[in-house]
Protein backbone atom coordinates (compact mmCIF):
# COMPACT_ATOMS: atom_id res chain seq x y z
CA UNK A 1 0.00 0.00 0.00
CA UNK A 2 1.18 3.87 -0.35
CA UNK A 3 1.86 6.01 2.27
CA UNK A 4 2.03 9.45 2.16
CA UNK A 5 3.79 11.43 4.47
CA UNK A 6 3.46 14.85 5.65
CA UNK A 7 7.82 16.42 5.51
CA UNK A 8 7.91 16.78 9.07
CA UNK A 9 6.71 13.74 10.45
CA UNK A 10 9.36 11.73 12.84
CA UNK A 11 10.23 8.21 11.67
CA UNK A 12 11.46 5.46 13.92
CA UNK A 13 14.69 3.55 12.90
CA UNK A 14 13.67 -0.53 13.07
CA UNK A 15 16.95 -2.59 13.00
CA UNK A 16 18.63 -3.21 9.55
CA UNK A 17 20.20 -6.09 7.88
CA UNK A 18 23.80 -6.68 6.28
CA UNK A 19 23.42 -4.27 2.54
CA UNK A 20 23.71 -8.10 0.57
CA UNK A 21 21.05 -9.37 2.52
CA UNK A 22 18.69 -6.74 2.36
CA UNK A 23 19.27 -6.34 -1.64
CA UNK A 24 18.30 -10.18 -1.74
CA UNK A 25 15.60 -10.25 0.51
CA UNK A 26 14.42 -6.87 -0.86
CA UNK A 27 14.02 -7.63 -4.35
CA UNK A 28 12.61 -10.86 -4.04
CA UNK A 29 9.95 -10.19 -5.47
CA UNK A 30 10.47 -7.12 -8.17
CA UNK A 31 11.81 -8.90 -10.80
CA UNK A 32 8.28 -8.05 -11.93
CA UNK A 33 8.75 -4.47 -12.84
CA UNK A 34 10.57 -5.30 -15.71
CA UNK A 35 7.13 -6.75 -17.44
CA UNK A 36 4.76 -4.24 -15.45
CA UNK A 37 6.46 -1.33 -17.10
CA UNK A 38 3.30 0.94 -16.35
CA UNK A 39 0.80 0.44 -13.81
CA UNK A 40 -1.18 2.24 -10.74
CA UNK A 41 -1.30 2.03 -7.12
CA UNK A 42 -4.14 3.02 -4.92
CA UNK A 43 -3.55 5.37 -1.78
CA UNK A 44 -3.34 4.09 1.88
CA UNK A 45 -1.12 2.81 4.74
CA UNK A 46 1.44 0.36 4.22
CA UNK A 47 2.70 -1.89 6.83
CA UNK A 48 6.32 -1.56 6.53
CA UNK A 49 8.28 -2.72 9.92
CA UNK A 50 11.86 -3.24 8.58
CA UNK A 51 14.33 -3.54 5.62
CA UNK A 52 12.54 -6.14 3.89
CA UNK A 53 8.63 -5.03 4.61
CA UNK A 54 8.56 -8.29 7.12
CA UNK A 55 7.48 -10.29 4.15
CA UNK A 56 10.33 -9.91 1.13
CA UNK A 57 8.98 -6.87 -0.56
CA UNK A 58 11.45 -4.15 -1.63
CA UNK A 59 10.81 -1.32 0.48
CA UNK A 60 10.77 1.70 -2.04
CA UNK A 61 10.27 5.54 0.09
CA UNK A 62 10.16 8.38 -2.79
CA UNK A 63 10.53 12.09 -1.96
CA UNK A 64 9.00 14.09 -4.02
CA UNK A 65 9.55 18.39 -4.02
CA UNK A 66 5.59 19.48 -4.19
CA UNK A 67 2.41 18.13 -4.35
CA UNK A 68 1.79 14.60 -6.24
CA UNK A 69 -1.64 16.07 -7.32
CA UNK A 70 0.36 18.86 -9.20
CA UNK A 71 -0.51 17.05 -12.88
CA UNK A 72 2.98 17.94 -13.54
CA UNK A 73 6.73 16.36 -12.61
CA UNK A 74 5.34 15.08 -9.03
CA UNK A 75 2.02 13.42 -10.04
CA UNK A 76 4.39 11.67 -13.02
CA UNK A 77 7.00 10.53 -9.96
CA UNK A 78 3.83 9.03 -8.17
CA UNK A 79 2.65 7.13 -10.95
CA UNK A 80 6.19 5.93 -11.35
CA UNK A 81 6.08 4.86 -7.83
CA UNK A 82 2.68 3.15 -7.99
CA UNK A 83 3.77 1.24 -10.93
CA UNK A 84 6.64 -0.30 -8.59
CA UNK A 85 3.78 -0.86 -5.99
CA UNK A 86 1.79 -2.85 -8.53
CA UNK A 87 4.85 -5.06 -9.78
CA UNK A 88 5.54 -5.38 -5.87
CA UNK A 89 7.12 -3.10 -3.91
CA UNK A 90 6.25 -1.99 -0.58
CA UNK A 91 6.54 2.01 -1.01
CA UNK A 92 6.01 5.53 1.05
CA UNK A 93 6.73 9.18 -0.46
CA UNK A 94 6.68 12.29 0.94
CA UNK A 95 5.83 15.58 -1.14
CA UNK A 96 6.29 19.56 -0.55
CA UNK A 97 9.73 18.88 0.46
CA UNK A 98 12.40 22.03 0.24
CA UNK A 99 15.80 21.42 -0.46
CA UNK A 100 16.60 22.25 2.80
CA UNK A 101 14.84 19.42 4.23
CA UNK A 102 15.83 16.76 2.11
CA UNK A 103 18.49 15.65 4.13
CA UNK A 104 16.79 14.83 7.04
CA UNK A 105 14.01 13.43 4.85
CA UNK A 106 16.47 11.02 3.77
CA UNK A 107 17.53 10.07 6.65
CA UNK A 108 14.29 9.15 7.73
CA UNK A 109 13.15 7.38 5.22
CA UNK A 110 16.76 5.27 5.94
CA UNK A 111 15.68 4.76 9.74
CA UNK A 112 12.02 4.17 8.46
CA UNK A 113 13.51 0.49 6.88
CA UNK A 114 13.43 1.64 3.12
CA UNK A 115 16.40 -0.60 1.09
CA UNK A 116 15.94 1.88 -2.00
CA UNK A 117 15.47 5.67 -1.59
CA UNK A 118 14.31 7.73 -4.44
CA UNK A 119 14.46 11.68 -4.70
CA UNK A 120 12.70 13.01 -7.67
CA UNK A 121 14.15 16.26 -8.95
CA UNK A 122 18.10 17.09 -9.99
CA UNK A 123 18.02 19.52 -7.07
CA UNK A 124 18.10 17.13 -4.53
CA UNK A 125 21.00 15.21 -5.63
CA UNK A 126 23.86 16.68 -3.72
CA UNK A 127 21.80 15.77 -0.06
CA UNK A 128 20.76 12.36 -1.62
CA UNK A 129 25.01 11.03 -2.60
CA UNK A 130 25.90 12.77 1.33
CA UNK A 131 23.30 10.30 3.17
CA UNK A 132 24.03 7.56 0.72
CA UNK A 133 27.65 8.20 1.65
CA UNK A 134 26.68 7.84 5.60
CA UNK A 135 24.23 4.86 4.32
CA UNK A 136 26.28 2.28 2.14
CA UNK A 137 23.93 -0.42 3.83
CA UNK A 138 21.02 1.17 1.27
CA UNK A 139 20.21 1.96 -2.31
CA UNK A 140 19.71 5.51 -3.70
CA UNK A 141 18.17 6.84 -6.89
CA UNK A 142 18.70 10.51 -7.99
CA UNK A 143 18.08 12.63 -10.65
CA UNK A 144 21.03 14.85 -12.04
CA UNK A 145 21.05 16.96 -15.64
CA UNK A 146 24.42 14.82 -16.72
CA UNK A 147 26.96 12.75 -15.09
CA UNK A 148 27.92 13.52 -11.43
CA UNK A 149 32.06 13.08 -10.04
CA UNK A 150 32.34 10.90 -7.48
CA UNK A 151 29.08 9.31 -7.61
CA UNK A 152 28.60 7.18 -4.35
CA UNK A 153 29.10 3.72 -4.90
CA UNK A 154 25.68 2.81 -3.79
CA UNK A 155 23.56 5.22 -6.19
CA UNK A 156 22.09 5.41 -9.51
CA UNK A 157 21.56 8.43 -11.17
CA UNK A 158 18.37 9.07 -14.05
CA UNK A 159 20.38 11.68 -16.24
CA UNK A 160 17.10 13.70 -17.85
CA UNK A 161 18.32 15.04 -20.69
CA UNK A 162 15.79 17.42 -21.20
CA UNK A 163 17.79 19.46 -24.21
CA UNK A 164 16.98 16.13 -26.16
CA UNK A 165 12.94 16.75 -26.17
CA UNK A 166 13.64 20.86 -26.86
CA UNK A 167 15.72 19.62 -29.84
CA UNK A 168 12.09 18.07 -31.15
CA UNK A 169 10.18 21.22 -29.84
CA UNK A 170 12.47 23.43 -31.33
CA UNK A 171 11.36 21.67 -34.42
CA UNK A 172 8.60 22.01 -34.15
CA UNK A 173 8.65 25.74 -32.76
CA UNK A 174 10.12 26.42 -36.15
CA UNK A 175 7.99 25.03 -38.32
CA UNK A 176 4.46 26.70 -36.73
CA UNK A 177 5.81 30.34 -36.72
CA UNK A 178 4.82 32.48 -39.06
CA UNK A 179 6.84 35.86 -38.05
CA UNK A 180 10.12 33.75 -37.87
CA UNK A 181 10.48 34.65 -33.86
CA UNK A 182 9.89 32.05 -30.96
CA UNK A 183 9.77 32.83 -27.64
CA UNK A 184 11.16 30.78 -24.57
CA UNK A 185 9.71 31.23 -21.05
CA UNK A 186 11.62 29.39 -18.24
CA UNK A 187 11.92 29.57 -14.48
CA UNK A 188 15.24 29.94 -13.06
CA UNK A 189 17.97 30.36 -15.53
CA UNK A 190 19.78 26.85 -14.94
CA UNK A 191 22.00 25.16 -16.56
CA UNK A 192 19.64 22.23 -18.40
CA UNK A 193 17.23 25.97 -18.92
CA UNK A 194 20.32 26.85 -20.65
CA UNK A 195 21.15 23.49 -22.79
CA UNK A 196 17.02 23.75 -23.45
CA UNK A 197 17.74 26.68 -25.60
CA UNK A 198 20.57 25.79 -27.24
CA UNK A 199 18.93 22.36 -28.62
CA UNK A 200 15.97 24.20 -29.71
CA UNK A 201 19.23 26.63 -31.53
CA UNK A 202 20.69 23.45 -32.85
CA UNK A 203 17.01 22.07 -34.38
CA UNK A 204 16.83 25.60 -36.19
CA UNK A 205 19.92 25.47 -37.41
CA UNK A 206 19.75 21.97 -38.36
CA UNK A 207 16.55 22.47 -40.11
CA UNK A 208 18.28 25.53 -42.52
CA UNK A 209 15.45 28.04 -41.10
CA UNK A 210 16.21 31.63 -39.80
CA UNK A 211 14.15 31.40 -36.91
CA UNK A 212 14.82 33.86 -34.24
CA UNK A 213 14.65 32.73 -30.32
CA UNK A 214 14.09 34.85 -27.52
CA UNK A 215 14.51 33.57 -24.23
CA UNK A 216 13.10 35.16 -21.13
CA UNK A 217 13.30 33.71 -17.38
CA UNK A 218 10.63 34.53 -15.46
CA UNK A 219 12.84 33.48 -11.75
CA UNK A 220 9.80 31.15 -10.75
CA UNK A 221 8.91 28.07 -12.12
CA UNK A 222 5.18 28.43 -10.70
CA UNK A 223 4.47 31.66 -10.93
CA UNK A 224 1.73 31.59 -13.27
CA UNK A 225 1.44 35.69 -13.15
CA UNK A 226 5.05 36.20 -14.21
CA UNK A 227 4.72 33.74 -17.07
CA UNK A 228 1.47 35.56 -18.42
CA UNK A 229 3.07 38.59 -18.04
CA UNK A 230 6.86 37.69 -19.99
CA UNK A 231 4.42 35.48 -22.62
CA UNK A 232 2.49 38.54 -23.48
CA UNK A 233 5.14 40.70 -24.03
CA UNK A 234 7.06 38.03 -26.00
CA UNK A 235 3.96 37.80 -27.78
CA UNK A 236 4.30 41.88 -27.80
CA UNK A 237 7.53 41.40 -29.30
CA UNK A 238 6.53 39.30 -32.60
CA UNK A 239 6.65 35.83 -31.43
CA UNK A 240 3.64 33.89 -32.62
CA UNK A 241 5.22 30.40 -30.55
CA UNK A 242 5.70 30.15 -27.17
CA UNK A 243 7.67 27.52 -26.00
CA UNK A 244 7.43 26.66 -21.71
CA UNK A 245 9.55 25.01 -19.58
CA UNK A 246 7.44 25.66 -16.33
CA UNK A 247 5.65 23.73 -13.79
CA UNK A 248 2.61 25.40 -12.46
CA UNK A 249 3.62 28.70 -13.84
CA UNK A 250 2.72 27.02 -17.48
CA UNK A 251 -1.03 28.14 -16.31
CA UNK A 252 0.24 31.81 -17.03
CA UNK A 253 1.30 31.14 -20.65
CA UNK A 254 -1.75 29.79 -21.57
CA UNK A 255 -3.78 32.67 -20.18
CA UNK A 256 -1.57 34.81 -21.95
CA UNK A 257 -3.40 33.61 -25.47
CA UNK A 258 -6.89 34.17 -24.08
CA UNK A 259 -8.45 36.72 -26.64
CA UNK A 260 -6.53 35.62 -29.66
CA UNK A 261 -8.20 34.86 -32.59
CA UNK A 262 -8.27 30.76 -33.40
CA UNK A 263 -4.82 30.19 -35.17
CA UNK A 264 -3.03 33.27 -33.82
CA UNK A 265 0.34 31.63 -32.37
CA UNK A 266 0.74 28.72 -30.49
CA UNK A 267 1.69 27.47 -27.23
CA UNK A 268 3.91 24.70 -25.81
CA UNK A 269 4.31 22.89 -22.51
CA UNK A 270 6.58 20.13 -20.58
CA UNK A 271 6.37 17.01 -18.40
CA UNK A 272 2.70 16.20 -18.99
CA UNK A 273 0.20 16.56 -21.71
CA UNK A 274 -1.87 19.83 -21.00
CA UNK A 275 -4.31 19.74 -22.95
CA UNK A 276 -7.13 19.99 -20.79
CA UNK A 277 -6.14 23.22 -19.01
CA UNK A 278 -4.31 24.76 -21.98
CA UNK A 279 -6.74 25.62 -24.39
CA UNK A 280 -7.02 26.02 -28.63
CA UNK A 281 -3.87 27.59 -29.13
CA UNK A 282 -1.87 24.42 -27.58
CA UNK A 283 0.32 22.96 -29.72
CA UNK A 284 2.06 20.14 -27.07
CA UNK A 285 4.05 19.20 -24.87
CA UNK A 286 7.50 17.50 -23.93
CA UNK A 287 5.88 14.71 -21.79
CA UNK A 288 8.33 12.55 -19.22
CA UNK A 289 7.16 8.58 -18.00
CA UNK A 290 9.54 7.56 -14.91
CA UNK A 291 7.48 4.28 -14.86
CA UNK A 292 10.09 2.53 -17.13
CA UNK A 293 13.43 4.09 -15.91
CA UNK A 294 12.30 3.73 -12.29
CA UNK A 295 11.68 -0.12 -12.86
CA UNK A 296 14.87 -0.94 -14.75
CA UNK A 297 17.10 0.96 -12.47
CA UNK A 298 14.94 -1.25 -9.45
CA UNK A 299 15.82 -4.25 -11.44
CA UNK A 300 19.62 -3.53 -12.51
CA UNK A 301 19.80 -3.01 -8.01
CA UNK A 302 18.11 -6.36 -7.65
CA UNK A 303 21.15 -7.82 -10.46
CA UNK A 304 23.86 -6.15 -7.84
CA UNK A 305 24.49 -2.93 -10.04
CA UNK A 306 24.69 -0.73 -7.70
CA UNK A 307 25.68 2.40 -8.95
CA UNK A 308 25.22 3.66 -12.52
CA UNK A 309 23.50 6.13 -14.74
CA UNK A 310 20.31 5.53 -16.22
CA UNK A 311 19.78 8.16 -19.28
CA UNK A 312 16.30 9.86 -20.72
CA UNK A 313 15.42 9.66 -24.16
CA UNK A 314 13.35 9.61 -26.80
CA UNK A 315 13.11 5.48 -26.20
CA UNK A 316 13.42 5.60 -22.17
CA UNK A 317 10.91 8.12 -21.11
CA UNK A 318 10.32 10.84 -23.30
CA UNK A 319 8.14 11.96 -25.85
CA UNK A 320 6.72 14.64 -27.59
CA UNK A 321 2.83 14.88 -27.48
CA UNK A 322 1.49 16.86 -30.31
CA UNK A 323 -2.16 18.47 -30.17
CA UNK A 324 -5.08 17.15 -33.14
CA UNK A 325 -4.51 20.84 -34.37
CA UNK A 326 -0.98 20.79 -35.20
CA UNK A 327 -0.61 20.80 -38.65
CA UNK A 328 0.51 17.51 -40.28
CA UNK A 329 4.11 18.75 -41.80
CA UNK A 330 5.13 19.71 -38.68
CA UNK A 331 3.63 16.34 -36.86
CA UNK A 332 5.96 14.54 -39.64
CA UNK A 333 9.33 16.91 -38.83
CA UNK A 334 9.11 16.66 -35.17
CA UNK A 335 8.19 12.60 -35.58
CA UNK A 336 11.41 12.52 -38.11
CA UNK A 337 13.89 14.73 -35.92
CA UNK A 338 12.66 12.05 -32.99
CA UNK A 339 13.66 8.78 -35.33
CA UNK A 340 16.79 10.58 -35.83
CA UNK A 341 17.88 11.31 -32.63
CA UNK A 342 17.07 7.60 -31.27
CA UNK A 343 18.93 6.63 -34.42
CA UNK A 344 22.08 8.70 -33.48
CA UNK A 345 21.80 10.29 -36.58
CA UNK A 346 21.46 13.26 -34.76
CA UNK A 347 23.36 13.96 -32.09
CA UNK A 348 22.00 16.70 -29.94
CA UNK A 349 24.82 18.94 -28.67
CA UNK A 350 24.40 19.36 -24.16
CA UNK A 351 25.39 23.18 -24.23
CA UNK A 352 24.86 24.54 -20.73
CA UNK A 353 26.77 27.67 -21.61
CA UNK A 354 24.95 30.94 -20.13
CA UNK A 355 22.40 32.90 -22.74
CA UNK A 356 23.07 36.66 -22.18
Amino acid sequence: MTRSRSPLTTLTAPGRLSRRAATTLAFASVSALVLAGCGGGEEGTDGADGGDGGDGKAVVAAIFSGPTNDADYNAVGLAALNAAKAAGAEVSFTEKVAVPDVEARLTEAVGDGATVVWTHGSQFYDATAKVAKNNPDVNFIAEYDGVPKDQPANVWTIDRQFHLGFYGIGVLASKLSKTGTIGYVGGLSLPFSMAEVHAMEQAVKDSGASTAIKPVWTGDFNDAAKAQQFTTQLLGQGADVIVGSLNVGSTGTFQAFEGRAAGDGWVTAKYTDKSAAAGEHYAGSVVYDFEKPLADVLAKIKAGEEKGNYPLGFDTGVTIKLAEGVPADAKAAVDKAMADVKAGTVKVELNTAKIG
